[in-house]
């Protein structure tokens, strides 16, 4: 089976998150006949696989999920979105191409190569159904799970979508943070023509984001791009012209650096508001830390390994999304690295079948040097 073949298999499962619609089933029996030892880990409505080959170190684990984003349009996919068939000998198609069953293939493929050299480490997969969806039951319970079972992993690679024009071009060797806030100004109804009568919410809230975006968070460091605060949504529900309505709402996202965290940017706001009204609240939820890999040593190897390959060094990232690396990097240094993001969640998702090929052999070559130690850094 070509990495081809194994990729259009695995998109032909339907798993649209939290489904897992036998496609862990099916990794799981690959892995359990390159003798892995699985375990399935279910929490909540969520099904989760680890599985890992060898006792010892160092141990290299490969994180990904197996669950897709829904297809929103499928009057525009060209193809059946969820096909086994290749239709196109250069080409694998379909949702999940990208991101990521694509990179799962690849790195299975890798795998086995690398398993038929006997190396001394330990090789093992953390797939989940849940990184499209809340992310509550899948990497991060499945981390907890290793935590309690004394499970020490040396390295970890996450198969997102990382390269720009060229598979390997960037790798991401961190992720900035996400906050979450919903602004929240009650203020007092009336008719515009009296305003001794109301407390116009919207005022409010207009001066609170305002101050809010004339202030930068900084100016970012040698590491990540500066902090970034986005207004989302303002709500209001007013479906008239002459009445000021009680409340106002807005939601705003913040992208954060590590020169900052969750609690620290909550206490921020909250003096912000306290400065303009006392009529603001707000909720807040922070969904991931800014994070980056401190180890040199494994930076350089995975640079290394990837010139090799390509001819090329890779950019060395930490712009984009969160991703589930955000729960991983709590128990073990983690990078990035994947196919091109362009068509990740796109409508006729696919990947080309020669980026699928590179992608594998820049896997093989990481997990040789790490397992077969011929990069005597990273021991």
């Amino acid at each position: 089976m070509s990495v081809a073949d194994l990729a259009q298999k695995l998109i032909s499962f339907a798993s649209v998150t939290p489904q897992q619609a036998g496609c862990l089933d099916f990794i799981q029996s690959f892995l359990e006949e390159l003798h892995f030892e699985c375990w399935r880990l279910p929490f909540g409505a969520v099904d989760n696989l680890y599985a890992r080959w060898g006792k010892h170190s160092p141990h290299l684990c490969f994180a990904g999920h197996i669950d897709v984003v829904p297809v929103a349009n499928p009057v525009a996919w060209q193809h059946n979105p969820f096909s086994a068939d290749l239709k196109d000998p250069q080409t694998v198609y379909g949702r999940g191409a990208v991101d990521m069953k694509g990179a799962i293939a690849a790195f299975l493929m890798a795998a086995q190569d690398v398993i038929r050299s006997q190396p001394t480490g330990s090789i093992s997969f953390l797939l989940t159904s849940d990184e499209e969806g809340v992310a509550v039951d899948g990497t991060r319970q499945v981390v907890q799970w290793l935590k309690d079972r004394g499970e020490v992993v040396d390295l970890c690679l996450v198969g997102e979508p990382t390269s720009v024009k060229q598979v390997g071009d960037m790798v991401k060797i961190g992720r900035r943070g996400s906050l979450n806030v919903q602004v929240t100004v009650q203020g007092q109804a009336g008719h515009v023509a009296y305003p001794e009568n109301f407390i116009n919410p919207i005022t409010i809230l207009m001066d609170y984001l305002n101050e809010l975006k004339r202030h930068p968070l900084d100016q970012g460091n040698e590491l990540f791009q500066p902090s970034n605060l986005e207004i989302t949504s303002i709500d209001v529900g007013n479906p008239t012209t002459n009445v000021v309505v009680p409340k106002a709402e807005a939601r705003f996202n913040i992208r954060f650096n590590n020169l900052h965290n969750g609690e620290s940017l909550q206490a921020y706001l909250r003096k912000v508001a306290a400065q303009v009204s006392s009529r603001i609240t707000l909720t807040t939820r922070t969904s991931g830390e800014a994070f980056y890999c401190s180890n040199p040593h494994l930076t350089e190897q995975i640079v290394n390994c990837i010139e090799r390959i390509t001819g090329k060094p890779p950019v060395l990232s930490t712009s984009g999304g969160t991703s589930d690396a955000r729960f991983i990097k709590d128990i073990a240094p983690v990078v990035e690295l994947g196919l091109l993001n362009a068509m990740a969640h796109q409508d006729n998702e696919q990947a080309a079948v020669s980026d699928l090929n590179l992608l594998q052999a820049l896997y093989a070559e990481i997990l040789s040097s790490f397992l077969l130690l011929k990069d005597k850094s990273i021991s």
